[in-house]
């Protein structure tokens, strides 16, 4: 990929200008000794996500059925993050998993274990989840029963989704973007030779790397795409261990440009911090 097209992909992504995407090295990742609990707001939490500038942060969870922000003071700094506000989503589904939004956020998209599909919402101001209205929901059901992660490829053409009873990645093509309802199932990627619970879910802005996180090895499995995007192409290259920090990891989010991740995991209600440069 030419670094035009590699600046264009950020673009898309919502990317801040300036910050050049390099794959994380998780040989040599370490913790930094960074929390934050987000056990007040959901002592549950699966899904994590954050603004692309970094200045915002959300959680979904099934304990209390609600996407969670949160502003953070300074930029991918979780310690500087305070609580905005909640909304439910329990209308739509009672064990909400993933949490996505459209890089402009003017979209959110719900993954739910109880409906097992894909909800979609509209923001009236963007990121600010309280103007969330729901739109339009797609069942991912018949490739699998128990979704609990959720990635789009930042031009919206593509959706992931990932679960613990298929044990794999599901691709699927829009051919609208960011309009599930044009959602088609493509196929399927296993990962039980890495992982039988796969719950968090993430991809490079360029589509080459993959990676899933997982309550069974309580590890980060990284992948290679040697055809971006597509998910038949992917190696396992990889694997970093989270136990340390949480033994039941559920996310799993990169700052926009691959220097910092972050785990969330269930048994702490926590997110933690890590730098992967």
């Amino acid at each position: 990929m030419s670094a035009i097209a590699r600046l264009m992909q950020m673009a898309r992504a919502g990317v801040p200008a300036g910050d050049v995407w390099t794959d994380p090295d998780l040989a040599n990742a370490s913790y930094d000794s960074v929390s934050f609990s987000v056990g007040g707001q959901e002592t549950t939490p699966l899904g994590l996500f954050f603004k692309p500038d970094g200045t915002k942060m959300y959680v979904s969870g099934q304990a209390a059925d609600n996407v969670n922000e949160y502003n953070l003071s300074t930029a991918w700094d979780i310690s500087s993050a305070s609580f905005v506000q909640a909304f439910s989503v329990s209308a739509q589904d009672t064990s909400p998993s993933a949490v996505f939004f459209k890089p402009d956020g003017t979209k959110m998209y719900v993954v739910g274990r109880n409906g097992d599909d894909v909800n979609e919402y509209d923001l009236s101001t963007p990121w600010d989840i309280s103007t969330a209205s729901f739109i339009q929901l797609f069942s991912v059901a018949s490739q699998e029963t128990n979704p609990t992660g959720l990635f789009f490829k930042p031009d919206g053409t593509k959706m992931y989704n990932i679960g613990t009873v298929g044990d794999g990645v599901n691709e699927y093509d829009l051919s609208t973007p960011w309009d599930i309802s044009t959602a088609s199932f493509i196929q399927l990627f296993s990962v039980t030779t890495q992982e039988i619970n796969p719950y968090g879910l993430f991809f490079s802005p360029y589509g080459t790397k993959m990676y899933i996180i997982g309550s069974t090895g309580d590890d980060v499995n990284e992948y290679d795409l040697s055809t971006p995007w597509d998910i038949s192409t992917a190696s396992f290259i990889q694997l970093f261990s989270v136990a340390s920090q949480d033994d039941f990891p559920t996310g799993i989010f990169f700052k926009s440009d691959g220097s910092k991740m972050y785990i969330m995991g269930i048994n702490s209600d926590s997110i933690y911090q890590y730098s992967t440069a």
